[in-house]
């Protein structure tokens, strides 16, 4: 039985992936939505960085997972990259989800210049809290009112240290047995250290006609997609 963790970004908890669960299950698979500190229903617990990569791993660990599939969205992409070298054999594949991906020494402020300054500011206006993105952000996403009400209403602030903390990689990303799901309501290119790590033999790209929250928009086809794309599908 493969085990899917799915962690969602920023601002988001487990109960993201709501819509997603059903169809995995269905299919015989053991499925683990988690929230990260300081999100959601773990609210007022400090974290930097490497709390959400501990996150994972103390949860894969702790339950005795094995046969583990790492899906991470948006930027749970970075702290899941590093979970994923630190899981060992217990890792069957990672799922970066339109995510960010680690570089060792980097970060997500690092990885996004032209939007480090504004997120910045906005962290030290909200007593070091990254605010949720409003309505705006979810224009032409494939969100209609229902979704953007929802995703608002479940949102939290996110711990801004785990944003500017650098990510540490052990060894190459591209080691890693990966698939990539770009969204391409988002660009219809992969970022430049995804595409880089796309020329890899073990990563593979997956495309979705979608916004940059599938597990609202389409989450059937997203669970369809992780199925197929790890092989475990029925």
């Amino acid at each position: 039985m493969t085990n899917f963790v799915l962690v969602a970004g920023a601002w988001l908890g487990s109960w993201a992936w709501s819509d997603v669960l059903p169809d995995l299950r269905a299919a015989g698979h053991g499925v683990h939505p988690l929230t990260l500190s300081g999100l959601a229903d773990k609210q007022g617990v400090k974290a930097g960085q490497q709390t959400h990569v501990d996150d994972i791993t103390d949860h894969v660990e702790g339950l005795g997972l094995r046969d583990v599939v790492l899906v991470g969205h948006s930027y749970a992409g970075i702290p899941v990259g590093q979970a994923a070298q630190r899981i060992g054999d217990r890792l069957a594949r990672v799922g970066f989800v339109d995510s960010n991906v680690p570089a060792d020494g980097e970060s997500f402020l690092s990885a996004w210049p032209t939007g480090r300054a504004q997120v910045e500011a906005a962290i030290a206006a909200n007593d070091g809290f990254w605010p949720p993105a409003t309505a705006d952000d979810f224009a032409g996403q494939e969100l209609g009112d229902a979704e953007v009400a929802r995703i608002a209403a479940g949102a939290t602030p996110h711990p801004g240290a785990t944003l500017a903390e650098p990510a540490v990689l052990a060894e190459p990303l591209d080691a890693l047995p990966a698939t990539y799901v770009k969204c391409l309501l988002d660009g219809a290119e992969p970022s430049g250290d995804v595409a880089e790590l796309l020329k890899g033999a073990r990563w593979e790209l997956v495309t979705m006609e979608t916004g940059h929250w599938p597990m609202f928009s389409r989450p059937r086809e997203l669970a369809r997609v992780l199925l197929e794309a790890t092989g475990t599908g029925r």
